[in-house]
């Protein structure tokens, strides 16, 4: 079956050729996509104060331009995020990986705030794209692992977005700093081509019917079943807050950690604002079977939040990295618990669409309190502005903590 026979949700042929991938062919190949996105959606981290210099932008800025990639990728999950159940995982995997290769060449030659911004609005489609296509695809390859699907999707995802500050660090020491990471990339992407196209496609597990068959890509409001609705709320809530503080650490965090620490050391600061993100995708090789589980994380993302705060005070660059971390590792236990307990609550042919939902009140995280962050920078500096932040999300950590824990105790003992 051709990928334009899947996009045009033709019937699939008695017939078919290509790369019949075994289970963990395709469990590798759905991650490793996801993974390589979410690097190139991040590279852009540490090579933002060289993208201030040069083309003169202030902070506000950067919140924009972080902010349209976020912005699109909710939009594209909330438009699109059903689209995989019905053209199949391999077409919009493809998709995923063409509209990321247009993202990282439009970025690396921007010259102006716009063209920033639509770059990065390109890189969001693309993550979104792939976001509901490789967790749905990574659930029916473990049909009897539910859990571990869920696990290998965070996994995948947080570590993508922790190691895409690295690399971009590491890659910004190379000639033509701000472009050519998205020159190593964009090779990386095209390669990954070639087994997506190769590969025999599975039947979508929705194939449309009809003469207007193109009615079933159209946007649907968002419905989740009774048995899953605590739950599905519980996900969102938890993922809001904690993509704002991973929003923080992707956009503004380096300018703030490199006067913290004094240093202009690319790959340093790319490190550091990925420590978070890295604890939280490590924390996914972690199984916390306790009730309390989401409270407890939570309540140590809440204080460790208002201790990068607190390193920025006390200009104590070890108490930052200490800090990083444990908001990383409560942030991942927490998430993975409600992220689980939601999955596998939802029914199979319903799990892209609403998973993608999950993910689009969780993008918003990182760009709504971002564009306020931003504003807050003009008003009253860096470090004011982070202070406030970090404050405000230590007092909701400490919110959602108190209701999970009052949620926990209502659960009875299994």
């Amino acid at each position: 079956m051709t990928v334009f026979s899947e996009l045009r949700m033709l019937p699939a042929p008695a017939s078919r050729r290509g790369w019949d991938a075994s289970n963990t062919a395709r469990l590798a190949m759905a991650g490793v996509v996801i993974f390589t996105l979410l690097v190139g959606a991040n590279l852009a981290t540490p090579l933002y104060p060289l993208l201030q210099a040069r083309l003169g932008l202030t902070s506000l800025d950067i919140s924009v331009a972080f902010s349209a990639y976020v912005l699109a990728l909710a939009s594209t999950l909330l438009l699109a995020g059903h689209w995989s159940d019905h053209i199949g995982r391999r077409a919009a995997l493809l998709l995923a990986v063409l509209t990321g290769l247009a993202g990282g060449v439009v970025f690396a030659h921007a010259e102006n705030l716009a063209a920033l911004s639509a770059g990065r609005a390109l890189q969001g489609i693309a993550v979104a794209l792939a976001t509901g296509a490789s967790s749905a695809a990574l659930r029916e390859l473990l049909p009897q692992r539910p859990e571990w699907a869920s696990r290998v999707t965070l996994l995948a995802s947080a570590g993508g977005v922790a190691a895409g500050p690295a690399i971009g660090g590491v890659l910004s020491l190379l000639p033509a700093p701000t472009s050519t990471p998205y020159v190593v990339h964009s090779l990386v992407l095209a390669a990954l081509l070639v087994p997506l196209y190769l590969l025999r496609a599975r039947p979508a597990i929705k194939p449309a019917d009809g003469p207007r068959s193109l009615k079933v890509l159209a946007p649907r409001r968002p419905s989740i079943s009774h048995e899953a609705r605590d739950a599905f709320w519980v996900a969102a809530a938890v993922g809001f807050l904690s993509f704002a503080v991973f929003g923080f650490c992707l956009s503004l965090a380096p300018g703030y950690f490199a006067g913290l620490l004094g240093v202009d050391s690319r790959p340093l600061i790319g490190v550091l604002a990925g420590l978070t993100l890295g604890a939280s995708a490590l924390s996914q090789l972690v199984t916390v079977r306790s009730r309390f589980a989401v409270p407890a994380g939570l309540a140590v993302l809440g204080v460790s939040v208002i201790m990068i705060a607190a390193a920025g005070a006390w200009s104590s660059p070890w108490l930052l990295v200490v800090a990083s971390l444990a908001a990383g590792a409560g942030q991942g236990i927490a998430f993975r618990t409600v992220f689980n307990d939601v999955a596998g609550k939802v029914e199979a042919s319903r799990h892209a669409q609403i998973i993608s939902t999950v993910y689009v009140i969780t993008y918003l995280g990182s760009a709504l309190p971002v564009i306020g962050l931003g504003f807050a920078t003009a008003a009253y500096g860096l470090e004011g502005a982070v202070t406030g932040f970090v404050v405000l999300c230590g007092a909701a950590a400490t919110a959602l903590a108190v209701l999970t824990l009052r949620r926990a105790l209502r659960t009875p003992r299994l």
